[in-house]
């Protein structure tokens, strides 16, 4: 039973995610019913998809309680966190991703000191002492700690070390100052979320986590790493 009437809104933003969006969501509400100290929703934040993944989130937010679906018209990782995030009630918002890859039991370290009110924005990370990184492929790891450290590189003295881990959490508090200011709606939302929170005076709580990487992921590294490298430069001198 929840300790507390706050509650948390996890987002799980989908694109043609039919194989997978079942069977994970389920995974993560029988992992909330039994952990979770919170009073939790699980929102499928579907942005577009093509395939069967709308009836699928929709019969989910049907059969069980505790489970919404929003459909967003158009692409973008982004775009879904923003309307998500945006809408929900919760007094604290959160968005994994969809293959599940952060182990379930950072969630309570993510959430609790936004819960408490002594911290505004968290974030998952894979490159601080603690974490533990299980099937990356090479070209994913270099490609990540190059970007993390050009984000250093143009933004000196920034706090976060792992900018594109997929979980990230926020008051709502934050994401009613943060997110009208987020220009990006795709990929890059993350990062620009936090370099605005650093920017606007919030301490950004990092959480180790226990990563195992999808190798069915269908991201282009490449492509992904040049937009998000072109969206800092926008941040950095064009505003």
């Amino acid at each position: 039973m929840p300790s507390t009437d706050r509650l948390l809104d996890i987002v799980i933003p989908v694109y043609n995610e039919q194989v997978d969006l079942e069977t994970n969501v389920l995974r993560l509400c029988s992992f909330l019913e039994h952990s979770c100290h919170y009073r939790w929703r699980v929102v499928i934040a579907d942005n577009a998809s093509t395939d069967g993944t709308p009836e699928i989130g929709e019969e989910l937010a049907r059969r069980r309680p505790g489970i919404a679906y929003l459909r967003i018209p158009q692409k973008g990782r982004g775009r879904a966190l923003r309307f998500a995030w945006l809408e929900s009630p919760a007094d604290v918002v959160c968005y994994m991703d969809v293959d599940l890859s952060t182990d379930l039991e950072c969630l309570e370290p993510l959430v609790q000191p936004l819960m408490e009110g002594t911290k505004h924005v968290a974030i998952g990370s894979r490159l601080i002492p603690g974490s533990q990184v299980i099937n990356r492929p090479l070209l994913r790891e270099l490609t990540s700690r190059v970007y993390n450290l050009l984000i250093w590189l143009v933004f000196p003295g920034r706090s976060f070390a792992d900018a594109q881990c997929g979980f990230k959490a926020a008051t709502r508090q934050a994401v009613q100052e943060l997110v009208p200011r987020i220009k990006d709606n795709a990929w890059f939302f993350d990062t620009e979320l936090l370099l605005r929170a650093e920017a606007a005076g919030y301490e950004i709580h990092q959480v180790p986590v226990r990563w195992v990487d999808d190798p069915e992921s269908t991201v282009n590294v490449v492509d992904t790493a040049w937009k998000d490298i072109k969206g800092l430069f926008r941040v950095r001198f064009g505003g």
